[in-house]
């Protein structure tokens, strides 16, 4: 006479591990399939944060370079030219890498002066082209003689 227990309908000889094993059987090969479909969007997100990345460093560049255009244009004996000039040297220095194409334009009147940078950031993700711009204005300086003579 046998002392065992009877054992339970839908028992399976090995325990839990043969019913899972058995359970995932059907989903041989998923593991490659999504490492498929899952690298590609990883790489594509990378290449999406460096580019962001470049803009925003782009940008910075040509905003320095815009105020300083700007503090020579509208110093007291400064030109449109001069600000121009000390702009473009500016983005000669810095905007080698991820600035491209950047063009200044700077306006000087009687009572303020403008410096307006543009150009695109360097492409990391083919067919992307982000615009860069920036601008500084302010007034001119000017000498004023203390008429109150104090």
């Amino acid at each position: 006479m046998s002392h065992r227990k009877p054992r339970p309908a839908g028992y399976v000889r090995g325990g839990w591990t043969v019913r899972v094993r058995r359970a995932l059987k059907g989903d041989r090969g998923s593991a490659g399939a999504e490492l498929v479909i899952a690298t590609p969007l990883l790489l594509l997100m990378l290449l999406a944060i460096i580019q962001f990345a470049l803009w925003s460093h782009a940008t910075h560049i040509a905003q320095a370079a815009a105020s300083q255009g700007l503090a020579t244009a509208r110093a007291q004996n400064g030109t449109a030219a001069a600000g121009t000039a000390t702009a473009q040297q500016i983005l000669d220095q810095l905007a080698g890498g991820p600035l491209t194409g950047a063009t200044v334009a700077t306006d000087r009147g009687a009572a303020s002066a403008s410096v307006r940078i543009s150009g695109t950031a360097t492409p990391v993700i083919p067919y992307l082209s982000l615009p860069v711009h920036a601008e500084a204005a302010g007034p001119v300086e000017r000498f004023v003689p203390d008429l109150t003579g104090g």
